[in-house]
């Protein structure tokens, strides 16, 4: 484990989080489900941006033994695309901001690009680019994935080996 340490906030500074070491993966994602969750936050007056131009969520993903929320928790609001959905998205209710995404089976979270401070290596594949919008094309500034990448796959794997193969519950996320 590496000693790096950041923070992520909303935008009035209520809710933060700290994620130590570092993260798993950066990617961006063109799934539909985040595409209309981004639509439908992105709706809400005063919500900040999340999916870009192009139908693409610039994500970074972190195990979640490494992230705590250390301010605001009681802020955070839980949204499904629907009731039963095994992914929710965290919404820091006091400013409308997108915090992240918890594939609730999942032994990470996917915090939005925007919301963590500092430098952040850049993105190493967009996926799911089959279900980008009509009419899109995407650069080849790096890999385009139609679906998971197996090189994408593989990292949460052997950051769940890391974890004993557990799914921590993340200290203050409600």
């Amino acid at each position: 484990m590496t000693d790096e340490r950041t923070s992520a906030s909303c935008r009035c500074g209520k809710v933060a989080l700290k994620l130590a070491g570092a993260p798993i993966f950066r990617a961006i994602c063109y799934c539909t489900s985040c595409q209309e969750a981004g639509r439908r936050h992105q709706a809400a007056p005063g919500a900040d941006p999340v999916v870009a131009a192009d139908g693409g969520t610039d994500y970074v993903l972190y195990r979640k033994d490494r992230v705590r929320c250390i301010k605001g928790g009681d802020l955070l609001e839980e949204r499904r695309l629907k009731p039963a959905s095994s992914t929710r998205r965290m919404v820091a209710c006091c400013c409308n901001t997108a915090m992240l995404a918890d594939f609730t089976k999942g032994h990470w979270l996917s915090l939005y690009r925007g919301r963590l401070a500092g430098d952040i290596a850049p993105p190493a594949m967009r996926m799911m680019t089959a279900e980008r919008p009509a009419g899109v094309t995407l650069p080849d500034d790096m890999a385009n994935y139609p679906g998971y990448s197996g090189r994408f796959m593989l990292k949460l794997i052997l950051a769940w080996i890391a974890m004993g193969f557990r799914r921590p519950v993340v200290d203050g996320v409600p």
